[in-house]
């Protein structure tokens, strides 16, 4: 097992706009909030424990706080997207390695550290990036499940300030390897985002 530490972000500093404006990650999901499944499955992973796990949260902190983990606000203002995230996430990040899932997808699986950190060992990379199957067979890239390297923090701050928003622009300015989840045994529901409330009941009765 490699030696290299991880430490666990859950990235939920979003609008929700497509929820109406409500707090994304403190709603129930089979009775418990999306972000407590989220912390659960992140204590969870099998064969790379985490070191430490964080939250991203611009509203309803103390909220946040009451799952008994650090909770940090975006360190750059106007709800600037998953990349702000990265961002705090980086500049907290006491290991090696930050692993980065968002709020909204209760199901991803239990490997998912172990995956993406034997991909970028194995790939000397800077970033490993998860991919699930779609329904018509190709594989798509799930850019908020991913491992970085901390030294990446430098190259972020100047992609924001450069205005860049977008994370597949900032991934691509490095050695990204790309990792599918796509065994039988992958729940194919695993990187499925609840978006609105009716995807998020929606899953729930699939559950």
């Amino acid at each position: 097992m490699n030696e290299q530490r991880i430490t666990g972000l859950i990235l939920a500093g979003g609008k929700g706009a497509r929820m109406g404006g409500i707090d994304k990650g403190l709603q129930n999901f089979n009775g418990t909030p999306l972000c407590l499944h989220a912390l659960m499955r992140l204590q969870m992973q099998e064969h790379s424990p985490l070191s430490e796990v964080m939250i991203v949260a611009n509203r309803n902190l103390s909220a946040y706080e009451s799952l008994g983990v650090q909770v940090w606000p975006d360190s750059t203002d106007g709800f600037a997207g998953p990349l702000a995230g990265f961002l705090t996430g980086l500049e907290r990040c006491e290991t090696e390695l930050l692993l980065t899932v968002p709020c909204d997808s209760p199901l991803f699986p239990l490997n998912l550290a172990s995956q993406l950190q034997d991909a970028l060992v194995q790939e000397d990379a800077d970033i490993a990036v998860a991919a699930a199957r779609e329904e018509d067979g190709s594989i798509r890239p799930q850019p908020v499940f991913s491992l970085m390297r901390v030294h990446l923090l430098e190259s972020l701050v100047k992609f924001m300030q450069a205005g860049g928003r977008k994370i597949d622009a900032w991934t691509a300015q490095h050695k990204c390897v790309l990792v599918p989840f796509d065994t039988p045994g992958i729940d194919p529901r695993a990187f499925f985002n609840a978006n609105t409330l009716e995807e998020l009941h929606r899953l729930e009765k699939t559950t």
